[in-house]
């Protein structure tokens, strides 16, 4: 069974046919990098594969735009430091188009989450605090305190001293969300100090003083914010990355304060692996890494999202836009919907119809592979529609498209073709000389087949020094079809050019 609509199952049999929330979130703390469409993509899919059980699900994505700026993108001019440890929603946008630093970077974000075909709710969390919807929260783990510290110490080892609150003040002085520490709460008001240094990334002012935590002035610490909202929101399903979900992690911890302190069962959960760039996590926050409006405009949505879905959750996807990933992809779609013609009711099938989220297109024509498409973009002499007279036209003229992108920004070494216009300088032997010769004499005979050309060079195992005379590089396409694509007077002449 696909592992949507398994996961979908297991919610339709905890939760029944009818409406069903669905979570997920980021901290737009920066770009967000690619890696953040996995969650998206894991909670979109479960959603779809509800909606084709039968069941009402809505899927909401939050932006926790009052989280603490704690890191500083390299992208950033200077000037923004001074607003490290203030809540994102109070730095300015970056260049002013935006209402806030949050909302600038989340904007980009959902356009990218839209181009791939899913349509979340979306949200801030400042909503949910400056709304009041938080309060009752609030009040609770504030009287609690000592609950939610025993928790820590229990499930994850993490010791908190007897003051400790499980709450961050915005102060009223500096502004700063990050630099505050609650060490005191009466019942209607908590008192707080601005701590100079107690983190690394962000100095606070010093003010100590004492105000109501409610209605925006405050937020959670993440490990019981996210049991909080579980609980203010009504979640039933919400998945989370490994790094959340192992035993004493962060998933472990919420789910004992949600039901020991806020008497509510946590969420299905949906544990996934990491979606890395090039073997690497990367951080929105520290710039690192690819964005996700880069990658989802180096190919179409269906490719976009066969790399989002292609694996189980628990495998790790790793993208190299510098690499074959692009290329392998393209192969792996081919595949899929050469088999989606004759055989619909199995898991591949399930993930070809998932890659379309509004309708199913199976191209009617031949599908040239993309790496070969990627060449005869970067040789002028060739004519794309008659190199591919049997291909689907929409899909060819779409590869075209993606090809010149990835060539232009990401495409390896390998996948870089110039023809060469003179003839490279090259030493080769006798026999060599010999064989191209008799290529030469092959091509003078008449109109020989790309297949005919193969087979001749098969015979003399002289591919790499065809790459050499006309690419200038060792390895090449299929180079039966490569010479048999060119002029043909253009290859005699460098052949026996070759040969003298």
């Amino acid at each position: 069974m696909f592992w949507a609509d398994r996961i979908a199952g297991e919610a339709l049999a905890r939760f029944g046919a009818g409406s069903i929330l669905i979570r997920d979130e980021k901290t737009p703390s920066g770009r967000v990098h690619v890696g953040s469409m996995r969650g998206v993509a894991i909670h979109g899919a479960i959603t779809e594969s509800l909606v084709r059980a039968g069941a009402t699900p809505t899927f909401t994505y939050e932006f926790n735009d009052m989280d603490p700026m704690d890191g500083f993108p390299e992208y950033l001019p200077e000037s923004f430091k001074q607003y490290m440890g203030m809540p994102l929603r109070a730095v300015p946008s970056p260049d002013g188009t935006a209402a806030n630093f949050a909302e600038y970077f989340a904007q980009e974000f959902k356009e990218v989450i839209n181009h791939a075909g899913f349509t979340p709710t979306f949200y801030n969390v400042s909503e949910l605090y400056f709304s009041g919807k938080m309060d009752d929260a609030i009040r609770t783990a504030l009287e609690h305190a000592a609950d939610i510290r025993r928790i820590y110490k229990e499930v994850s080892g993490s010791q908190k001293p007897d003051d400790w609150y499980p709450l961050a003040v915005i102060c009223e002085k500096c502004g700063k969300v990050g630099t505050t520490r609650v060490f005191a709460w009466d019942g209607n008001e908590v008192s707080y100090t601005c701590e100079p240094k107690m983190v690394k990334w962000a100095e606070g002012c010093g003010h100590t003083g004492n105000v109501s935590p409610f209605g925006g002035k405050a937020k959670f610490p993440f490990k019981v914010e996210w049991p909080a909202k579980w609980k203010v929101l009504g979640v039933q399903v919400e998945g989370a990355g490994k790094d959340h979900s192992t035993k004493g992690g962060a998933r472990d911890v919420a789910a004992h304060i949600a039901k020991e302190v806020f008497g509510y069962e946590a969420p299905q959960d949906a544990p996934y692996e990491f979606f890395l760039v090039a073997g690497k996590k990367m951080s929105s926050s520290k710039g690192r890494g690819s964005s996700a409006k880069e990658i989802s405009e180096l190919v179409p949505p269906k490719i976009f999202r066969l790399a989002l879905l292609g694996k189980e959750i628990n495998q790790a996807i790793n993208f190299d836009p510098e690499g074959d990933t692009i290329p392998v992809l393209y192969d792996q779609y081919d595949k899929l919907a050469e088999q989606y013609k004759t055989v619909t009711d199995d898991d591949y099938a399930r993930l070809f119809e998932m890659i379309h989220p509004k309708e199913v297109v199976v191209p009617t024509g031949s599908l040239p592979r993309f790496s070969q498409v990627a060449f005869v973009v970067q040789m002028p002499h060739m004519d794309l529609h008659a190199e591919f007279p049997d291909a689907d036209k929409a899909e060819l003229d779409e590869r075209a498209s993606y090809a010149k992108r990835w060539l232009e920004a990401y495409a390896p070494e390998k996948f870089v073709f110039k023809l060469q216009e003179s003839l490279p300088s090259l030493s080769l032997t006798p026999a060599q000389k010999g064989n191209m010769a008799a290529l030469a004499d092959l091509m003078e005979s008449g109109s020989p087949s790309a297949e005919d050309i193969h087979t001749k060079l098969h015979e003399t195992k002289e591919f790499k020094t065809i790459y050499q005379l006309f690419l200038n590089k060792d390895s090449g396409p299929k180079a039966g079809w490569f010479l048999a694509s060119l002029p043909r007077e253009f290859v005699i002449q460098r052949l026996r050019e070759a040969s003298n």
